[in-house]
């Protein structure tokens, strides 16, 4: 096995982590292997000491905010490409192996994994494993548990365990895969995953048309339902951030926002794609067509890179309250509606053939909390789905703020959590079963 920075031929990057700021740390340990990092848990689970797993530390402050002082585990030291089969468009790294490294050393085989996830120069594919997290091309490509076809990992009592393997074609044991995606560090410490692959697209543009107003946007979206394309992803952005993107012409005056549509595959297929979405809106009346070029320009990006990698990073950008929205894609246009009553400046993603929504509040008093976010915002969104907060800057808030109401399944979330970590010393209080 070799570490990636040294497959790539460069130099690891450094970890610049807040988590002192954010988790009470009372150590940090940087473990070089799987053996190093269980030696630590059990050293852990003896002590009661709780344990907080670290990758490239860009979610910390997702979910409640961590009382117990603790062991934080970084991830870092385990980046190594541990197996490659190509042909077989499978991969096994580390879980410290970070996003951009991956990216680099599939290239070379014109091979991607199409999840994305903000910031892939420090996020860590432990780190998007544990988080569940996927960006926009998910309506097209899947989810990151669409690609987890094998999980090494070591439980709260440092013991290893995996799940799955390395071919596609698995259905061996228990689906950990499955269940430690999304499981947010609080039932195992990942240390090794098996990654399925997907060929790398010849092009990858985005086609937008303007929006204006909800209507519209519901007539839009509803009629993609059934288009001749293909699309990777569909978004409805809406707010000042996106008003005036260099990627997409000016919005006319009174217009509500943008509808885009990634359109990804060979040359031809883009080619008859983007030509068959302009004829499909045209018959819907909709206006301002306009194709963002995957064409090189004389920036480092070109036009479609950078779009795509600020629909990959919006959630990341600076902002008082950043929650999320799991709706039923029919659900999408009726909560943006009640986020634009709440704050006509909110900032918003939907990738809403999903039906998931990002919305960022450059301000939001903490004062509004309990009116505005428990007592308007989480009952609309739980009528069909689920709200939580992905990351807040206004002070310390509740499990039911952070969280909602988890409802009949808390019994059960917390029986697993008995199994893998029966002292409950893995990121303990912070997530939803705490």
């Amino acid at each position: 096995m070799r570490r990636c920075d040294d497959l790539i031929n460069r130099k690891a990057l450094s970890l610049k982590t807040n988590a002192p700021e954010i988790l009470p740390l009372t150590e940090t340990r940087t473990p070089a292997d799987q053996a190093d990092l269980v030696s630590a848990m059990k050293d852990a689970f003896a002590a009661g000491t709780p344990v907080y797993p670290l990758g490239g530390c860009t979610s910390l402050d997702y979910g409640l905010p961590a009382r117990q002082p603790g062991l934080g585990l970084s991830l870092t030291g385990l980046n190594r490409l541990v197996d490659y089969p190509a042909r077989d468009m499978t991969i096994t790294v580390e879980a410290g192996v970070r996003l951009a490294d991956l990216a680099n050393i599939l290239a070379g085989e014109r091979q991607w994994l199409p999840v994305e996830g903000p910031q892939p120069d420090a996020t860590t594919i432990g780190g998007l494993v544990a988080t569940a997290w996927s960006g926009p091309r998910r309506y097209g490509w899947g989810t990151m548990r669409d690609f987890v076809i094998g999980v090494s990992a070591v439980d709260g009592r440092g013991v290893p365990f995996k799940g799955g393997g390395r071919v596609v074609k698995n259905v061996a044991g228990y689906d950990f895969c499955k269940l430690l995606t999304g499981s947010c560090g609080t039932l195992a410490v990942i240390t090794q995953v098996t990654l399925k692959l997907r060929p790398l697209p010849e092009r990858s543009v985005l086609a937008a048309c303007t929006v204006r107003d909800l209507d519209h946007a519901e007539r839009l979206l509803a009629a993609l339902v059934n288009t001749a394309t293909t699309p990777s992803a569909i978004e409805l952005l809406i707010g000042p951030q996106w008003r005036d993107d260099p990627a997409l012409p000016p919005l006319p005056a009174g217009a509500l926002g943008r509808l885009v549509v990634g359109i990804e595959g060979t040359s031809a297929e883009v080619d008859w794609m983007t030509r068959t979405l302009q004829q499909e809106w045209r018959d819907q009346s909709a206006e301002g067509f306009h194709i963002v070029s995957d064409a090189p320009s004389s920036n480092a990006e070109c036009p479609a890179a950078a779009l795509w990698r600020r629909l990959r990073d919006f959630s990341t950008g600076p902002a008082d309250l950043v929650l999320k929205a799991s709706l039923p894609p029919s659900g999408v246009c009726a909560f943006v509606a009640k986020l634009l009553a709440t704050s006509p400046g909110v900032n918003i993603q939907s990738h809403a053939g999903n039906g998931i929504l990002i919305a960022s509040f450059p301000t939001f008093a903490a004062a509004n909390l309990s009116k505005t976010l428990i007592g308007d915002l989480q009952p609309a969104a739980a009528a069909c789905g689920r709200l939580t907060v992905l990351s807040s800057g206004i002070g310390e808030l509740t499990h039911q703020s952070v969280w909602g109401g988890v409802g009949p399944s808390l019994p059960w979330m917390q029986r697993v959590k008995e199994q893998f970590d029966p002292r409950g010393l893995l990121n303990p209080d912070r997530f939803a079963h705490a």
